[in-house]
């Protein structure tokens, strides 16, 4: 979706169709267990404190936005019945779903919303609290919310997903400490699923919500989400039929093909519209030599980038150009290009006065992996061994989930990898991890490189309250340039994820937030 001037400079209200609902089956079966594979286990299932790929799948069966998304990432009702947007942009008014209860069979209402915006995901959520500190909610009624700009914001009508914008319990939450509150470890949303056991190292367990809004959903029973450390044991599950449905890192990128090929399972690669996940590798920029742009560029020049998109992930990813995906309206190819280079990488290095000491070693870095599967530790064996090539020493570090959260935000770190959803408009997803204000000690999936540049600062701003469509292209591909340039990361990949799953599962992906919707509209047919 095009985010034209029209959009928002024109009451808007949105339809009152569940979201998803023309591709459901007009008599779907109801009943059954979804057995599901996740890995790595999750740090938690909170949305908004923690928003870990393993964590979404499960959480965003647990909490609801105001509002989904569909392919074309245009806005569908969700939490939110319908909704207006003032003439001058300044003014957003939600109708709420009527009936709404919390998994603890409290009423959900406007006090919600207003608590979960204006406290909440403005102090923890490491992406919407720099979107949702611009804005002020307030309540009109138990059904009516009303968020307040100063200025346009031209995104904000895009920030409103179960991932970005999750509605929490203000009767839970309000008045606590949000990262150490007890209800934690048992979270209480208003979804079509009900948490009803966390066995560590075995499983997460949901249970169908009987008091779910949308009346008849959801069709399923339960799903388990399987923790299953082995790769081939995981691949094994989906070929056998004890397990149903995998996605993202669940298998690993070689063996898709094969499974592609089984009769009973299906592969599906859409469903990551919204998310746009580029990977990368973050420079800690308060480190030498990584404080240096010449060294930035030789990394990027000692990586064949189209060995790692066709060997490492198999083809299921795409060479990326920089911090804007290939996907999005404000893509500008037009960039200065890293095209795989030894020699360059080299000469940037002699030029920093690195040279190659006895042991033809210029430089030691450490890497730290991502602790997501094998394909990342073939990656950082590849990288290892490429910067090798031009005279840098690579240790590679290991952590779990936590633990590799924990250094990524207490900047404990030389280079790291990473992929992060960069979303519908750059302004959610992109400008997080380049602007000076987001450079936040203590908080994941925001400055971490300690990258600054008051340039960007204010294209990035400029590009906030714009509404042309047009001139915030222009504005877009003038940051492309420069980021390109300064390197603060350096991006690899714009990953393809697979969605494996069950021929006997339908509904498994009905719109732009893929394996993370619902999955109220989810069923599952006898065998």
């Amino acid at each position: 979706m095009q985010f034209r001037r029209s959009f928002l400079l024109t009451a808007i209200v949105g339809c009152t169709l569940p979201a998803g609902v023309m591709a459901a089956d007009p008599q779907p079966t109801r009943g059954g267990t979804l057995n599901s594979i996740l890995w790595p286990e999750p740090p938690g299932l909170v949305l908004g404190l923690w928003v870990n790929s393993p964590t979404l799948l499960p959480a965003t069966k647990i909490y609801e936005g105001l509002l989904s998304y569909d392919f074309n990432l245009n806005p569908q009702p969700a939490l939110a019945r319908s909704w207006e947007v003032s003439a001058d942009g300044l003014t957003y008014t939600f109708k709420l779903q009527p009936g709404v209860k919390w998994h603890d069979g409290k009423s959900f209402t406007a006090d919600d919303v207003v608590f979960t915006f204006n406290e909440f995901l403005t102090q923890v959520h490491p992406r919407s609290r720099t979107v949702f500190q611009r804005t002020r909610a307030s309540k009109i009624d138990d059904e009516t919310v009303v968020f307040k700009l100063e200025k346009p914001f031209a995104p904000l009508i895009r920030s409103f997903d179960a991932i970005g914008g999750p509605i929490v319990p203000a009767h839970i939450y309000k008045g606590t400490d949000f990262r150490n509150n007890p209800h934690n470890a048992h979270p209480i949303g208003t979804g079509p699923f009900k948490f009803a056991e966390w066995q560590r190292g075995q499983y997460i367990h949901l249970v169908r919500n009987d008091d779910y809004w949308r009346k008849g959903m959801p069709y399923l029973d339960e799903i388990y989400y399987r923790l299953i450390p082995d790769s081939a044991s995981r691949a094994l599950a989906l070929e056998n039929g004890q397990a149903l449905l995998a996605t993202q890192n669940d298998v690993e990128l070689a063996d898709v093909g094969r499974l592609k090929a089984m009769p009973h399972l299906a592969v599906e690669t859409k469903g990551w519209e919204w998310g746009a996940p580029i990977s990368w590798m973050t420079f800690n920029q308060r480190r030498k030599p990584l404080d240096d742009k010449r060294f930035r560029k030789a990394v990027m020049y000692a990586l064949d980038r189209n060995f790692i998109r066709d060997t490492i992930f198999f083809g299921l990813a795409k060479v990326a150009t920089g911090p804007i995906h290939s996907s999005s309206p404000f893509y500008d190819a037009n960039v200065p290009k890293y095209e795989y280079d030894p020699k360059k990488a080299e000469a940037l290095l002699d030029e920093m006065g690195l040279k190659r000491d006895a042991n033809g070693l210029r430089a030691n870095i450490k890497l730290l992996g991502l602790p997501y599967g094998e394909v990342w530790n073939r990656f950082n064996e590849y990288v290892k061994q490429a910067l090798k090539r031009v005279g840098i020493e690579v240790t590679i570090e290991s952590t779990d989930v936590a633990g590799w959260g924990d250094r990524i935000r207490n900047w404990d770190f030389d280079l790291a990898v990473t992929y992060l959803t960069t979303l519908s408009d750059p302004v959610l997803g992109v400008a997080r991890s380049y602007i000076s204000s987001n450079i936040k000690k203590g908080m994941l999936f925001n400055n971490e490189s300690g990258y600054s540049n008051p340039k960007v600062d204010e294209l990035f701003a400029k590009s906030e309250t714009t509404v042309d469509e047009a001139e915030r292209k222009k504005i877009f591909s003038e940051l492309q340039r420069i980021l390109v340039d300064d390197v603060p990361v350096a991006w690899t990949v714009e990953l393809q994820w697979p969605t494996i799953y069950n021929k006997r599962l339908h509904n498994v992906i009905i719109n732009g937030l893929g394996p993370n919707s619902t999955f109220a509209e989810v069923y599952l047919t006898p065998k």
